[in-house]
C-alpha cells in the first residue's frame, strides 16, 4: 500500500543473525510517527529509550529510537531508526505495525534512490553503496569507500568544469558573433581538450581493475589430465570442493571457487584436463576449458613435475606469455624430470605437492603478487570505474578525440561544439545530471556578454 505521505519502512539489517536488529523508515510522515510511539519528538541523533507499543496499544518490544532530521540524514529526509532485538517475530510485529501506521515497504535500493534524488549524494557515490556491501577484499573495500566519499564524483566534477569553460568559449562565438570577444584561441582550446582526453583515458585504464575488484581476479588452473589441479585447487579453498581421482579425465567440466589472498579476490577456476586425444565428452570439458583461457586474467599452467614437459595444442599454447602465466611445477614429492620445465623456461614457475602441500605458501605469494600488478591508482585515490562509467567515458573519449580532430582540421565551430556537447552529455551519466545553466553561467561570467 501507498499512503499519501510516501514514508517508506524496512528492516535496515538482517533479522535471526544478531541479537540487535534495525528498522529504518524515511518520509514526510516520519516525525508523526516517532511522536506517536514516543509522546513527543526524540531530539536530533540522539538514542531514545522507549516501550514499542502497536496501534492496538500491546507491548511489542524495549527499543532504542534515533531520530534524523532531514536534510540531515542518510536520505535527506526525517529518517527514524528502530533497535530492537533480533528475534525475527519481534522485527516481523514491528515492520507490520509501521506499514499500518501508513508506511510502505521500501523497494531494493530505495534509501539510497532517495538520498541520490535529495543529493545527498552523486550517483557514482549511490552506486558505491553496492560495491560496499559486496566488497570482497582491502583492495575493493577501500575503493568502494573511496568512491564513497566522492572520489570519482570529484575527478568528473574537476573534468566538467574544464569542458564548461572550453565550450563556453566556443557557444559565445556561435551565439554571439557581433559581440566584442576577444579573438578566438584555437591553441589554448586544443591543449584543454588533449589534457581532457588524457585524463579520461587514464580513468578508462581503471575499468578492468574495477571488474577484478568487483568480481575477483580470473584465475584459470589448465593442464592436462592428472597433474593434481582439482587437488591444488583443494589445497588453495582450504577444503575438499573438486573430486580428486588417479583416473584420468575426472575433471569434465569447469569448477569455480572465490578465495581472499592478501588485499584480493582471486575466482579459482579448475578446467578440464587438456587431452589430446579425449574422448566425445572430454571433448566438450576441453571447449569449455578454452573459453575460461581467453577469458583469464591469470593462468596456472599446472605440469607434473615427474614427467617430461607435455605438448599442447597451438590453440593453447598462443594464449600462454610470461606476463599471464604461472607456471606450477607440481608433484614435487617425487623424482623430477630433467627436463620437466625447460619448455617453459622463460615462465616464471613455482615448484609444489599438492598432496603434501610443499610449495603452497610460495605459490600464495606469487598469486597475490601477480593481483597487486593490477592496481590502477590516480593520484590520492583509489579510483576504478564499473562497466557503466566505462560505457559512458568510452563515448566522451570518442567525441574528444573526433572534437581534437576536428580543431586542428580547422572545421567549423559548430561541430565542434556538437561533439564537446556529446563528451558532457557523458561525463553527466557518471554522476547524475548536468544543468545547462552552469554552462551560461560560465558564458556570461566569462565574457561578460551583454552588459
Amino acid at each position: 500500500m501507498t499512503p499519501t505521505p510516501d514514508t517508506i519502512a524496512a528492516p535496515a539489517t538482517p533479522s535471526g543473525t544478531a541479537a540487535i536488529a534495525l528498522l529504518r523508515i524515511s518520509g514526510p510522515d516520519t516525525g508523526n510517527i516517532a511522536r506517536a510511539l514516543t509522546g513527543g519528538l526524540p531530539g536530533p541523533r540522539q538514542a531514545q529509550r522507549a516501550d514499542y507499543r502497536d496501534l492496538a496499544g500491546r507491548l511489542v518490544d524495549d527499543v532504542l529510537l534515533t531520530f534524523f532530521r532531514g536534510p540531515a540524514s542518510y536520505t535527506g529526509e526525517d529518517t527514524l531508526e528502530i533497535s530492537c532485538h533480533g528475534n525475527p517475530y519481534i522485527v516481523q510485529r514491528i515492520f507490520e505495525d509501521l506499514l499500518q501506521r501508513g508506511c510502505r515497504a521500501a523497494g531494493p535500493g530505495e534509501f539510497t534512490q532517495r538520498a541520490f534524488l535529495n543529493g545527498r549524494m552523486d550517483l557514482s557515490q549511490a552506486e558505491a553503496v553496492m560495491d560496499l556491501i559486496h566488497a570482497r577484499g582491502e583492495r575493493a573495500l577501500q575503493a568502494a569507500n573511496q568512491q564513497l566519499r566522492g572520489a570519482l564524483g570529484r575527478k568528473m566534477s574537476g573534468l566538467i568544469e574544464g569542458l564548461l569553460g572550453s565550450l563556453a568559449r566556443i557557444e559565445a562565438y556561435i551565439d554571439f558573433p557581433d559581440e566584442d570577444l576577444p579573438p578566438e584561441d584555437r591553441k589554448l582550446l586544443d591543449s584543454e581538450l588533449s589534457r581532457l582526453q588524457q585524463e579520461t583515458q587514464k580513468l578508462l585504464t581503471t575499468s578492468h581493475y574495477g571488474n577484478i575488484l568487483r568480481d575477483g581476479l580470473k584465475v584459470v588452473i589448465l593442464g592436462q589430465p592428472n597433474v593434481g589441479k582439482s587437488s591444488l585447487l583443494n589445497r588453495l579453498v582450504g577444503h575438499d570442493r573438486a573430486l580428486v581421482s588417479a583416473e584420468p579425465g575426472t575433471t569434465r567440466d569447469y569448477l569455480e571457487e572465490r578465495i581472499l589472498l592478501g588485499d584480493h579476490c582471486l575466482r579459482l577456476i579448475d578446467t578440464a584436463g587438456l587431452n589430446l586425444t579425449p574422448a566425445p565428452i572430454e571433448q566438450l570439458g576441453i571447449e569449455k576449458s578454452m573459453e575460461r583461457l581467453q577469458e583469464a586474467d591469470l593462468v596456472l599452467l599446472v605440469l607434473d613435475a615427474s614427467v617430461p614437459p607435455p605438448r599442447f595444442a597451438d590453440g593453447v599454447r598462443q594464449n600462454l606469455t610470461p606476463a599471464n602465466t604461472l607456471v606450477v611445477l607440481n608433484k614435487a614429492d617425487l623424482p623430477p624430470a630433467p627436463s620437466s620445465a625447460s619448455a617453459f623456461a622463460e615462465f616464471e614457475s613455482v615448484a609444489t605437492s599438492a598432496t603434501t602441500g610443499v610449495g603452497l605458501e610460495t605459490l600464495s605469494a606469487a598469486l597475490s603478487r601477480r593481483a597487486a600488478a593490477f592496481h590502477v591508482e590516480l593520484g590520492e585515490d583509489l579510483i576504478a570505474i564499473n562497466a557503466r562509467h566505462a560505457d559512458a567515458l568510452g563515448r566522451a573519449q570518442a567525441s574528444l578525440i573526433r572534437a581534437i580532430e576536428q580543431l586542428e582540421a580547422n572545421d567549423p565551430t559548430e561541430l565542434i561544439a556538437h561533439e564537446l556537447r556529446e563528451v558532457l552529455a557523458a561525463y553527466g551519466e557518471i554522476a547524475g545530471k548536468i544543468d545547462n545553466e552552469r554552462m551560461l553561467d560560465h558564458l556570461f561570467a566569462t565574457f561578460c556578454i551583454g552588459k
